[in-house]
């Protein structure tokens, strides 16, 4: 079968397109998918590059979040059908041994890819595969921080650093959802007129503006009494932005985090955490039922994921580079089928 395939690590060139990849059969409990999308995610070109105390056994098709049909059924699997359309939880589960899709087990940036049945999860025909595909990794992920883990409530104030990637967009789509007002922080005019557009109320450059300076101009500094601040702040980009960050939280805030996509050795000034009594708070990855309740709102027409392109099996570096470029506004996608040139942009 086709597949972009990963021999050793390093920068996108170490990718080969292949026609006789070795298809995957049905082992007991296993079902094959004829993949119909997968997207690309800051977790794919770390496990491209090599990750530091984490064995990537070699070769290796990347790709976690994988949409697609049913083509094969192995024995043992109950309650599915061959031709039914499924999204694929990539989250490590028993049944896998903890091997996660993609990094230890291969994944969707292929023709086919093998999954075990408990992964599954149906999607109805009105959801498209990109749409399916968008959601676990970067949805998921921002769907537990903000609510699971961070509580956001309707009339909060949240500032999201990095707003315009994959998390940042889901990020502001969900705060929105909830009722919260929006701070939106990226690095070009350009991605926050896109911003506004999917409905963050105030947009910070944060190449051209002091971060710091500009949310406060927005909401005040905030203050041992009580005013100013915002109520949440989200930084997943790291990068020595949590001190920054965390001087724009008000007394009593929270600052939520679920990763460190530009570095993870952080500063902090711990007098301002202890003197606004802030609450740092970790989440790490989704729960199922946050991806069935997500994929509910898409089948309703409540939430849109933001996809910024759709490209070809064969264009898969062009696909890592829109992310290590930071030229991405949403997620890129990528699948087997033939791209039509009307799609996402």
């Amino acid at each position: 079968m086709r597949a972009a395939v990963v021999y050793e690590h390093g920068d996108r060139d170490v990718i080969r397109l292949v026609d006789d990849y070795p298809r995957p059969g049905a082992a007991p409990g296993w079902v094959v998918l004829r993949v119909g999308a997968t997207s690309v995610n800051y977790h794919d070109i770390f496990t491209r590059r090599g990750m530091p105390g984490i064995r990537i056994p070699l070769p290796i098709v990347i790709g976690s979040d994988v949409a697609g049909e049913i083509a094969e059924i192995g024995k043992g699997v109950e309650g599915w059908s061959v031709g039914e359309r499924v999204l694929v939880d990539p989250l490590p589960c028993e049944a896998t041994n903890g091997l996660f899709l993609g990094e230890k087990l291969d994944g969707g940036r292929a023709e086919f890819c093998a999954v075990h049945s408990e992964q599954l999860v149906r999607i109805a025909d009105s959801v498209s595969y990109e749409q399916a595909a968008s959601l676990p990794i970067a949805y998921g992920t921002s769907y537990r921080m903000l609510f699971t883990r961070g509580g956001l409530r309707a009339g909060e104030t949240v500032l999201i650093l990095g707003a315009s990637g994959g998390v940042g967009t889901s990020c502001v789509l969900l705060a929105k959802m909830a009722g919260a007002e929006v701070i939106a922080c990226a690095s070009s005019d350009g991605k926050l007129a896109q911003l506004g557009e999917i409905g963050a109320d105030h947009l910070v450059n944060y190449r051209r503006d002091d971060m710091r300076e500009a949310v406060y101009d927005i909401v005040g500094k905030p203050r041992v009494a009580g005013t100013g601040g915002v109520d949440v702040a989200v930084n997943y980009t790291g990068g020595k932005t949590w001190k920054e960050t965390l001087r724009c939280v008000r007394l009593g805030g929270r600052m939520l985090t679920c990763g460190a996509t530009a570095g993870f050795d952080e500063e902090v000034d711990c007098r301002y955490v202890w003197t606004f009594e802030h609450t740092i708070i970790g989440s790490d990855g989704w729960r199922r039922q946050e991806i069935v309740d997500m994929l509910s709102q898409v089948e309703a027409g409540k939430l849109e994921p933001v996809i910024h392109k759709v490209l070809p099996l064969d264009e898969i570096r062009e696909a890592d580079r829109l992310l290590e470029d930071r030229e991405a506004f949403g997620k890129v996608i990528v699948t087997p089928r033939t791209v039509d040139a009307t799609g996402p942009a």
